[in-house]
């Protein structure tokens, strides 16, 4: 499969790493409006998308830009003659636009899907297989600490990503749409919301700090506790983000911040190791190679993606929701 990715920056670089590990990938162009970083991916470069695509004829385009750029990218992707579109998250900049490029794509026949790749982190995928198989019995409450420890001073993100101090939303718009989508993935779609948030650091535009309380229709609870300024304990602060607790009636998975999930059994003290913490390639225990894989796997054997823009689009539904909340300071329905 030929692969074009739109976007050099940051986060790009795992990208790119990802598509050159697998046998089956062919990294065709590499487009930034800074000709030098695309240059520097090593793929061919290119400064403008729609040339991009004349020349490299890809399957597969992978758009790896901030939200403001998405729509156009996808208008002129859906242009060309390609089997799927990849996008970042958090996808375009409001519900609307994106309820209007997923009807496009829908349209046009052509696959969407967004790359919200914490859901293919292999803590949460063992986690969900051991809800599952009934090791913590009933599944209650989840909780998640994001404690990044990155978000202190006047510098705060500038020297990786400098345009989180601009976001007039960051914690949840940027951070914490990941565990939108991952509770969702472990328990299903939540029904209402209530959300605290703050900004603690003053140069920033947006909130940076708050706590989220997520309903679902079963009775189960999750919590979003989510701290920009705070670390957690770990030698790598950007493996998990934070840790977090999946609590059930005959049990309870631990994660920790190297990445490990241990099992502690009700009434019980001590905890067995169900997923090891181990040193894998790439970003967050590989996770963006995982959701690129999956969706080659989709391409080459016909199967379901995960995270089609239709799909995400009730992500974005909370998102929206939890910032009434928050603005609001009331528990919003779904």
């Amino acid at each position: 499969m030929k692969v074009a990715c739109l976007g050099a920056g940051y986060f790009a670089q795992f990208h790119y790493d990802a598509w050159r590990r697998m046998p089956d990938a062919d990294l065709v162009g590499a487009c930034d409006f800074d000709l030098d970083k695309a240059q520097a991916t090593g793929a061919r470069a290119f400064t403008d998308l729609r040339a991009m695509l004349d020349a490299t004829k890809p399957d597969i385009v992978d758009i790896i830009t901030p939200p403001d750029t998405h729509a156009a990218a996808i208008a002129v992707a859906l242009q060309a003659d390609v089997r799927v579109i990849i996008c970042q998250k958090p996808f375009c900049t409001s519900l609307e636009e994106a309820r209007q490029v997923t009807e496009l794509a829908a349209k046009a026949g052509i696959p969407l899907i967004i790359h919200e790749n914490f859901r293919f982190q292999p803590w949460y995928r063992c986690a969900k297989m051991l809800m599952d198989d009934g090791e913590i019995g009933t599944p209650v409450q989840l909780t998640f600490r994001l404690r990044t420890g990155d978000g202190q001073g006047p510098r705060a993100y500038l020297d990786r990503q400098p345009y989180f101090q601009t976001m007039p939303r960051l914690l949840i718009h940027e951070t914490g749409v990941h565990w939108i989508d991952t509770f969702t993935y472990l328990f299903g779609r939540p029904t209402a919301v209530y959300a605290d948030l703050r900004r603690m650091n003053p140069v920033l535009a947006g909130e940076d700090a708050g706590h989220v309380i997520f309903e679902f229709a079963d009775g189960k609870r999750a919590l979003f506790d989510g701290n920009r300024l705070l670390d957690h304990s770990a030698e790598n602060h950007r493996m998990t983000l934070g840790e977090g607790l999946f609590e059930g009636t005959g049990g309870t998975l631990s994660l920790t911040g190297d990445g490990g999930l241990h099992l502690r059994q009700f009434g019980q003290t001590e905890s067995l190791t169900a997923l090891p913490p181990m040193q894998r390639p790439g970003f967050g225990g590989d996770c963006v190679y995982a959701l690129q894989r999956h969706v080659l796997n989709g391409l080459n054997e016909g199967q379901p993606f995960e995270n089609e823009a239709a799909e995400y689009l009730f992500v974005r539904e909370i998102e929206d929701a939890i910032y009434r909340s928050a603005q609001t300071h009331t528990r919003v329905e779904v």
